[in-house]
């Protein structure tokens, strides 16, 4: 990501609508994983920190953060709380040699060049009877400014993380879209940003507060449908993955 970008992401992951929606579905769909108890869990590309607090409702929480600004804000955030260290997939990774009951890639993955090497080495950090969550931005054709400006190296369909989760001799426990209810708005914002030729991603920032508040609460809404099942389509997708 670009270094704006982890910037605004320090300032804004409390309380944008998106960060704290995908927190509250994420933690929903953690709750139906039947950890054990104090489970041990990774973070792969912890970002600025914002995940961890809701990670450790479910465990011990590590963390690996390739950024030294973000892991900086990081530690700022989280105090000694956590064990963050510095590194990336899939050849730079400091927890190797150690293996976990959870590992997570919470909109990671997209931005790292070998997707498929980084799987791997998230599956080799798993426990047996362990499992790799994450999520992925949907669609290809959705790219616009905003992928450009996270530097992200791709989106993905159910189709090509179903393959790409074969490659890694992972099974795909489950997989569902999400940020569903969303989708025409973030289409059309996309779109928009694409015919205008935009360099600036439309909806980047932090919203007037009553607009957040109602973005929130649409989004955040969805964890009741993927408590029991999955969606059709979304600006998001989801996958629990485990050993073949």
């Amino acid at each position: 990501m670009s270094p704006d970008a982890y910037l605004e992401m320090a300032d804004t992951e409390a309380s944008h609508w998106w960060f704290r929606g995908r927190r509250e579905i994420v933690a929903t769909i953690l709750s139906g994983l039947a950890l054990p108890r104090q489970a041990s869990i990774l973070e792969i590309g912890a970002g600025t920190g914002g995940n961890l607090a809701m990670l450790s409702q479910f465990g011990q929480v590590s963390a690996v953060e390739m950024d030294g600004t973000a892991l900086r804000l990081a530690r700022e955030k989280a105090g000694d709380a956590y064990d963050l260290r510095l590194g990336k997939c899939p050849d730079q990774m400091p927890f190797a040699g150690h293996s976990f009951d959870l590992v997570c890639l919470l909109d990671c993955l997209e931005h790292i060049a070998d997707d498929a090497g980084s799987l791997d080495c998230a599956a080799r950090l798993m426990k047996a009877g362990g499992a790799v969550f994450l999520t992925v931005p949907a669609y290809q054709w959705l790219w616009s400014a905003h992928d450009v400006f996270l530097h992200h190296q791709r989106r993905y369909s159910k189709r090509s993380l179903h393959a790409l989760a074969s490659r890694c001799g992972l099974h795909v426990e489950r997989m569902s879209y999400f940020n569903t209810m969303l989708f025409p708005l973030a289409v059309a914002a996309r779109m928009g940003d694409r015919l205008r030729g935009s360099r600036h991603a439309t909806g980047a920032g932090l919203p007037a507060a009553p607009v957040n508040h109602v973005l929130h609460r649409v989004f955040r809404a969805e964890r009741h449908w993927l408590a029991r099942g999955s969606l059709p389509f979304g600006i998001s997708l989801m996958a629990v993955l485990r050993a073949s």
